[in-house]
């Protein structure tokens, strides 16, 4: 945290993937809960914009492709003379031919799922680590869809599979670094009414949102924990 004008103190996000969706709504929570927060796109996005008409305390950040490795090499470069974070968020994810078994997607495709949803946020996560802040977070956005156990009916194979993949490797990424000083957490946003979701899903962006904040800012206010995390928007535990 960094010091107020009025001798308080005040909490820095970065946010991956912030365009649309809940990246979009957790910098709109963040911002009304008086964060200052970095925001990262791939491209403008005119809703995220609109936002930061109205928000002092909101930066953009363009061109951002989470799997592009000299663009997160450039972000780095261009923040490591700052504060670092109370929270660096990855949101960013992909759900491509969800719905075809993974024994039939083309290679390809199921390799750049992988790549996005589980081997990317971990390539950020090592290279962001040291900017996090003592007693900070470095939070990945899951789903409960990536719990084998919970797995009875299956669908959406290769969605599954790969947020399943991110899991393993946050656990070991947490174990790699358990001496450090921040916590790691696995998001659960529950079941939302995003262009991922779909409109028959449960929740809406407002909702889900709040929910996680809280829960983040809580476990902020804790402290780090050892090892990780596996966390809904309602802080319940998700089964591995």
């Amino acid at each position: 945290m960094t010091a107020d004008r009025d001798g308080g103190q005040e909490r820095r996000a970065l946010i991956v993937g912030a365009s649309r969706g809940l990246g979009l709504g957790i910098v709109a929570r963040l911002l009304e809960r008086d964060w200052h927060v970095t925001a990262t796109v791939r491209r403008p996005s005119a809703a995220l914009t609109d936002v930061a008409a109205r928000a002092a305390r909101l930066r953009i950040v363009t061109d951002l492709d989470i799997d592009d490795d000299a663009a997160v090499a450039a972000l780095w470069s261009s923040l490591k003379a700052e504060a670092p974070f109370d929270m660096v968020f990855v949101v960013a994810g992909v759900a491509t031919q969800a719905g075809t078994p993974a024994g039939q997607m083309p290679r390809d495709v199921a390799g750049r799922v992988f790549q996005t949803n589980a081997i990317s946020p971990i390539r950020f996560a090592e290279t962001f680590r040291k900017r996090v802040a003592p007693g900070g977070l470095i939070v990945l956005m899951t789903s409960k869809l990536g719990s084998v156990s919970l797995n009875q009916g299956g669908g959406w194979s290769s969605y599954r599979a790969s947020k399943a993949a991110l899991n393993t490797l946050a656990r070991s990424f947490a174990g790699q670094y358990a001496t450090a000083d921040w916590g790691v957490v696995l998001m659960h946003p529950g079941w939302v009414r995003t262009d991922l979701g779909g409109r028959r899903a449960t929740l809406d962006v407002e909702t889900s949102v709040r929910g996680m904040v809280a829960v983040l800012e809580g476990r902020l206010d804790q402290g780090p924990k050892d090892g990780c995390a596996f966390l809904d928007y309602q802080g319940q535990t998700v089964p591995w």
